[in-house]
């Protein structure tokens, strides 16, 4: 089984100039005319004007619990995919990420990272295997450029082609336990099927009046960044179909509960399931161990960049570790506040913090070093000034309930 992508709007082969990282204009998905049309909040997140909250669904909290309880839609259009194909696809990408493709099976999917030769990162990523020689990179809409820039000028000396797919794509994420069953309502595909982390390709049946409408070839995967189950499905990037796609979706989750999804429920449900965000939990001047990835980080694999770094510096020893917090006493750990010891000395800081919609508690991920990174101590965080007590606890926060 293989699956075809539809021919990118550029085929890189050879030296080209690295893409601009710079973008002169604030970027819009083909959705952006609906999100406003619905009333959405609109942000500037990482170049894109994109939708952080939509009132009339009730909100960031509401968006939130509906996705734990039921099922909610996200445009995470912004996000990029770079392809690798050729006979030494897999090569390159063993090359350059820290999982071990060899692993994948067709239609298989991992989470993996690129890292710099300093054992950080460039990105973390989700590798997709669609064909015998054929590799999509799913990264972070704020590395877009990077990450293409790094794939491509450190797969050079591979037979395989890279292809920057980013903008062929309205990527919709279809997220919580009735994920399953509204999808389901328009596909082909028996989703049951459909592994965790498992990708595959179908027809998706849309109506717009009496008319009913077959979008072929789409590719569905059984991938989130919510901690709850759920897809992302792949569908042509022009307005008209990214429109029809979704409010189809909207029209046939009414029985389900379905509400249109923005940025800040992303962001909160990401955080009770302790999923890093780039910039936050894991940047360029952060390890692997020390973000606590190394069950994704496989050493006994071919040489990959970065792999001499992360032995001398599991050797070496941690230096900080990222751990979970719940306040105990009152006010939230927002991004970047200070970690303090019992006696008030700086010794970390937080990476992301929040009110948990569905805990309904404050909770933040931080940056310790060892000796308080034990479950059950207590530290400070500074909040206007003031040393606030938290304690450690476990991580994720929030896993989903079994199925029965």
């Amino acid at each position: 089984m293989s699956f075809t992508i539809p021919a990118a709007t550029a085929l890189i082969e050879g030296p080209l100039p690295a893409v601009s990282a710079t973008t002169p204009t604030i970027r819009k998905t083909a959705l952006n005319a609906v999100h406003r049309q619905m009333g959405a909040k609109m942000v500037e997140f990482n170049g894109w004007d994109m939708p952080v909250e939509y009132p009339s669904a009730g909100g960031i909290i509401a968006e939130h619990n509906a996705v734990r309880a039921g099922v909610g839609i996200f445009d995470v259009s912004h996000m990029g995919d770079i392809r690798l194909q050729g006979p030494e696809a897999l090569a390159g990408v063993q090359h350059i990420s820290m999982n071990d493709g060899s692993r994948l099976a067709i239609g298989q999917a991992q989470y993996s990272a690129l890292l710099y030769p300093q054992g950080t990162f460039v990105d973390d990523v989700i590798v997709h295997r669609l064909g015998e020689d054929d590799y999509l990179l799913v990264i972070n809409a704020g590395t877009r450029e990077k990450d293409f820039n790094w794939v491509r000028d450190n797969t050079r000396q591979f037979n395989c082609k890279v292809e920057n797919l980013s903008d062929d794509f309205t990527q919709i994420a279809i997220q919580g336990p009735k994920g399953v069953n509204l999808l389901q309502k328009l596909t082909n595909v028996d989703l049951s099927a459909v592994k965790f982390y498992w990708v595959t390709r179908g027809a998706l049946a849309f109506f717009e009046k009496t008319t009913r409408h077959y979008l072929q070839n789409i590719l569905i995967a059984r991938t989130g960044y919510t901690a709850e189950d759920g897809f992302e499905i792949y569908v042509p990037a022009d307005e008209a179909t990214s429109a029809m796609v979704w409010n189809q979706l909207l029209e046939a989750g009414k029985e389900f509960g379905v509400v249109p999804c923005g940025l800040g429920a992303r962001n909160t449900l990401r955080l009770e399931g302790s999923l890093s965000l780039y910039g936050h939990e894991i940047s360029d001047t952060i390890n692997v161990w020390e973000a606590g990835l190394d069950r994704f980080c496989r050493m006994e694999k071919p040489d990959f960049i970065g792999r001499a770094a992360l032995e001398k510096a599991k050797t070496a020893g941690l230096k900080q570790k990222l751990i979970g917090l719940e306040m105990i006493e009152r006010g939230i750990a927002r991004d970047s506040y200070k970690v303090l010891d019992d006696s008030g000395r700086e010794i970390g800081y937080v990476t992301s913090g929040s009110h948990s919609p569905f805990l309904k508690k404050n909770i933040a991920l931080a940056y310790v070093p060892p000796q308080f990174a034990s479950v059950g101590s207590t530290v400070k965080v500074e909040i206007r000034g003031q040393g606030v007590k938290a304690q450690v606890v476990p991580t994720p926060f929030y896993k989903r309930p079994k199925k029965s």
